[in-house]
């Protein structure tokens, strides 16, 4: 998983935290972490296409959320920077061993291939049943301090 997914849940989840309406322009998104604005915005925008965030054009534009944070799954913003594909891609590696059967799809039949594709069932159903709703929620009862930091970090960001 590329590190494009953790950068687009933490500003996510940044963004909950400002007043609805709120656009905050890619390159302060990038700023608030000292993260490459560019490579973020590339994130922002895969978000954008996915109806996660909004973006606002002009001087006072930026990105804000699309929808409640209670309608964004974790595994929404995953497979919005990723893709849908599963993260095991079996190769039929078998069809190459001794005794092979070149009939046989051992995308189903092998043991291996089966066992990951489980794992990463379990994997995306454990994402879509966290929304970013409750890892705000979270977050606000570990670390009561991060709204009212983030609010602040991002008004002095504008200034």
């Amino acid at each position: 998983m590329s590190e494009g997914v953790e950068w687009a849940l933490h500003s996510c989840l940044n963004l909950t935290w400002l007043p609805s309406g709120t656009a905050v322009p890619a390159a302060k998104l990038a700023a608030f972490y000292g993260l490459p604005a560019a490579y973020l915005n590339k994130q922002l925008q895969a978000l954008a296409r996915a109806g996660i965030v909004m973006s606002t054009p002009g001087p006072r534009g930026g990105f804000q959320l699309a929808r409640s944070p209670e309608r964004i799954t974790l595994l929404d913003v995953v497979v919005a920077i990723e893709g849908p594909d599963e993260a095991f891609r079996c190769e039929q590696l078998l069809k190459r061993g001794p005794g092979a059967d070149p009939e046989v799809d051992y995308r189903q039949a092998c043991l291996v291939s089966r066992a990951m594709r489980r794992a990463d069932l379990a994997w995306r159903r454990e994402l879509a049943e966290q929304t970013l709703a409750d890892l705000k929620d979270q977050v606000e009862r570990q670390y009561p301090a991060t709204p009212g930091n983030t609010v602040n970090r991002f008004t002095a960001l504008r200034a």
